[in-house]
């Protein structure tokens, strides 16, 4: 079953990256305006009257990250410290000098070191005048803030997207924080630091953790596995990076994988149940046998089924002469020829990330009946091992009932379709009305209560074995599954193992 190729663009639709988006400064206001407003302070300016007592005057001033004239809060001059009086002259001298200014294509400029030597003679010429004080009417927009709805003062405001906002006001959607620097993302209505933009929406590889590099086209492109939904980079596939023998996961950087010491590797979530020997699988056994003779499908030979390595199955596999076998791997082997084969009879102990300890015994396997042995491949999930279980003893039913010369599709589908079964009855308990073996079973696996319940874990893991027979795409195991599939659902389990019986086929 192959992980699917996804390549998706390096930018989703509807959002923007800015560069130095915002306005920092005071509001901004069109050059006729301004212009006006300069022109009635400067009337006013020549016209008042000779009085310094005058209160609430207010003067503009050209402050602020931004171009703009902005009135400044007022202030009563009768009590003033005669520093501060002549500061305030020397102001409204810097901004005669800067009218000239406002007569230019932009109608605004900065405010800069030059401006009070500039100013100073025109002072100088105010100070010597019989001019009055000024006493202009300020001008006070209301402009609400975007974040925090209150309204924005005077000081320096930020303005993005026709929206304004006090600096410390434009937030991250993503993190809460400000947005300071002078890019940022734009989703919709919401801001985002450029860097949490990226984490939210460029997929990160779930084995090195790293952002999925884009490729030669500029797309992310990257591997995904069908059911677990894990996203990797391409280069993981080449790179010797374990991949779990149960599951399929590839094994992440900060989460190593215990090694089975025979190429294969195992995850922790599938080594929470793992069956290591022949004696722990015995309790799992019985109950499949049980569930058995509870579809009316009793065994009535003592079939003998041992745990072996890796090593001894392929070799079993080598001297048995009848059968089609799943490649790449084969994971169980119904028996019909007598054989002399390595079972485990210590299971082995974790030492660092891989087994050690296991000790085997040679089992002489004699034929007895059409079905020597039932042999299943060591190191497995309890809910894996039991599907590789009900598969073999289905097998090991049809020889001994006398289903013989069956093509492949039919008698590999008609197995998967019990492995299948007797998988719904352990995740899905009641699904086909047939009981869960979990409680008869339940010493065997680790991560199940006395009472037979699996954590979620591991009817996650069901959930998975389940999703491989749905969708194996061989011919035999995946298309005869769903070919005997088709005829049960229709006709029933009996029926159709009646006509296979009688025509060697599946009803139609």
């Amino acid at each position: 079953q192959n992980d699917t190729y996804i390549s998706i663009p390096m930018s989703s639709s509807g959002v923007n990256h800015f560069s130095q988006p915002c306005i920092y400064g005071h509001f901004v206001s069109s050059y006729a305006e301004r212009k006006s407003r300069f022109m009635k302070w400067l009337s006013k300016l020549f016209k008042s009257g000779s009085g310094r007592g005058v209160t609430g005057g207010k003067h503009p001033q050209f402050l602020g990250d931004e171009n703009m004239v902005w009135g400044a809060p007022a202030r009563t001059l009768d009590d003033r410290p005669r520093a501060e009086k002549e500061k305030e002259e020397l102001d409204r001298a810097i901004a005669l000098s800067l009218a000239e200014d406002l007569k230019g294509p932009n109608g605004y400029r900065w405010r800069t070191d030059n401006d009070e030597d500039r100013a100073r003679p025109l002072h100088d010429s105010l100070n010597s005048s019989s001019y009055p004080p000024y006493a202009p009417t300020a001008y006070n927009p209301t402009r609400l803030c975007g974040g925090c709805n209150h309204e924005i003062g005077y000081g320096n405001y930020l303005g993005c997207m026709g929206t304004f906002f006090h600096p410390e006001c434009f937030r991250c959607h993503s993190c809460g924080f400000p947005i300071t620097e002078h890019e940022f993302s734009l989703s919709g209505k919401n801001a985002y630091h450029k860097s949490c933009f990226k984490e939210l929406t460029h997929p990160k590889c779930d084995v090195c953790h790293q952002f999925i590099p884009t490729n030669g086209a500029g797309l992310i492109e990257y591997r995904c596995h069908p059911f677990w939904s894990q996203k990797y980079c391409p280069l993981h596939e080449h790179d010797n990076t374990a991949r779990c023998c149960s599951c399929e996961r590839l094994e992440s950087w900060n989460a190593r994988y215990i090694s089975l010491g025979d190429g294969r590797s195992l995850c922790f979530e599938c080594m929470e149940s793992a069956i290591m020997d022949t004696g722990d699988c015995q309790p799992l056994y019985h109950a499949i046998r049980d569930y058995y003779e509870g579809m009316n499908m009793k065994l009535d030979q003592q079939i003998p089924m041992l745990l072996v390595e890796r090593q001894a199955l392929n070799e079993a596999i080598v001297g048995e002469k009848n059968g089609f076998h799943h490649m790449p791997e084969t994971r169980g082997l119904c028996l019909s020829e007598e054989q002399t084969v390595p079972s485990i009879h210590k299971r082995p102990r974790i030492g660092g990330h891989r087994l050690v300890g296991m000790r085997t015994q040679p089992q002489k396997l004699t034929r007895k009946c059409e079905v020597t042995a039932i042999l299943v491949l060591y190191g497995l999930p309890r809910l894996l091992t039991g599907a590789i279980l009900a598969h073999e003893l289905m097998h090991g039913w049809l020889r001994l009932k006398g289903y013989s010369n069956l093509n492949p599709e039919v008698e590999e589908g008609i197995c998967q379709v019990l492995s299948h079964m007797w998988l719904e009855s352990e995740v899905m308990p009641g699904f086909r009305n047939m009981p869960s073996t979990s409680a008869a079973s339940s010493s065997s696996s680790s991560s199940s209560s006395k009472k037979g319940e699996k954590s979620n874990v591991e009817n996650k893991l069901g959930e998975f074995f389940m999703h491989q027979i749905l969708h194996d795409a061989s011919p035999a195991y995946g298309g005869g599954f769903r070919a005997a599939n088709a005829a049960v659902n229709m006709y029933g389990l009996r029926r159709t193992l009646d006509h296979i019986s009688m025509t060697g086929s599946f009803p139609l």
